[in-house]
Parts: C-alpha cells; structure tokens; sequence
C-alpha cells in the first residue's frame, strides 16, 4: 500500500486528488496540507510515501519545502505538480531533490503511473523530456567549457568506464531500451549499471542521475 500525502493551497483541488487516490485498491491518503510549511511537518510526522506537492502556496512554497524534506533525510519521494510544461518552477522542484513532476492537467492514469513509478524509486519525467527540461535553462547550470575529468571529480571517480559512458547517455536523454540496443547490452544489464550509477553517485534516481550529468558536464546542453 503506497502512503500519500497530499499538499496543495486549493482545497478543491485536494479532493478531487483524494477521491481519485482513494478510488485505488494500492494506495491510501496518508493527509493532505495546504501549504510548504504543512508539507514540511506532516512528512516529518506522517512519512509517507509519496508527497505530491504544489509548487506555488503561501507561507513556504513547495520547492523550499522539498528541499527541507530530502535535506531532513526524509525516505519520502516528492512528486513537483506544476501548472505549466517547462515551468522554471518544475526544474527549481527537481534541483531541490524532487523525483519528477507532472503538469496538473495530466491524465488521472499518468497521475495514478506517476505515483506509483515515483514511490519504486524511479523518475515520473521521461528521459527526452528531462533532457527539454535541462536544456531549456542551461543558464542555471554551471559555467565551463571543458568536460571534467573523472578521475578528479569525487562523484565519478569510482565509476567504471562502462558506467561513465551510460550515465553520459542516460543525460542525452536515452532509455533503457535505447542504451540496450545501441550499446549491444541485455536490457536487464542495462538496468543494473543504472542501479550501480546511482548507488555509487548517491542520486536518489533517474532524474538526479541527469542532473549530475549535466553538473559534471558529461553532458552539455544541446
């Protein structure tokens, strides 16, 4: 059973999200806030598994609440509900610690996979869809022409080769089944080198993962 806490500043909104959360036989609302600073303390208090959190609420919004909550050390996975694609907001929400976000007028059965994908420790946002979201503000993102050298960088270096060149990949925005077929790998083994990565590097999934390439400049914006 997946815990849920809900957090939004419009209480209509909140219970349309609670009837269509309740609807499921595998998920439960653990409660639901109406601003950052109610996030902050109900995840404390309740720990959920998944937090879906608002990005603009009074008090405390929700990208300083998220990164309070995975600053606190919090098992909690956040989900970024924002209002538009590509909002500066969303990819503040993913710097934040965030493990994906999705527009608010998304599907209930996008929402419900959202969800779900997000509380098994992967990414809601699609890989090509993470790399539109880096791209777009590459400004935010640290200055320097030369790639880093692995060896010297403490979040790479203990990466084999192999590893390198799949988080290289994964940050130019390809999946699973894509790194598979071009690389000539079992999917399988595919899945357990991004598992490594992620161990090794300490991101908490995906999203992280191509975020640290882009901060390491493995990769550079298109």
């Amino acid at each position: 059973m997946t815990s849920v806490l809900i957090v939004d500043d419009q209480p209509l909104q909140r219970f349309g999200f609670r009837m269509l959360l309740e609807s499921q036989d595998d998920m439960t609302v653990a409660g639901e806030g109406g601003s950052g600073a109610d996030a902050v303390r109900m995840a404390a208090g309740l720990r959920p598994d998944v937090i879906l959190m608002d990005i603009r609420m009074p008090d405390l919004d929700g990208i300083e609440a998220t990164r309070r909550i995975v600053a606190s050390g919090s098992s909690s996975r956040v989900l970024i509900l924002t209002t538009f694609d590509l909002d500066e907001y969303a990819y503040a929400g993913l710097r934040a610690g965030a493990s994906g976000f999705l527009i608010k007028d998304a599907l209930p059965e996008e929402l419900l996979s959202g969800i779900r994908a997000v509380a098994t420790g992967d990414a809601v946002v699609a890989p090509r869809l993470t790399r539109r979201l880096l791209d777009a503000f590459a400004d935010q993102l640290p200055n320097g022409e030369s790639p880093v050298d692995p060896a010297r960088h403490p979040l790479l270096a203990s990466l084999t080769d192999r590893e390198r060149q799949i988080l290289t990949v994964i940050g130019q925005g390809w999946t699973n089944t894509e790194i598979a077929a071009r690389l000539h790998l079992a999917e399988s083994t595919v899945k357990t080198h991004v598992g490594r990565i992620l161990a090794k590097t300490g991101a908490r999934d995906r999203v992280q993962a191509v975020i640290l390439a882009y901060d390491t400049k493995l990769v550079r914006p298109a």
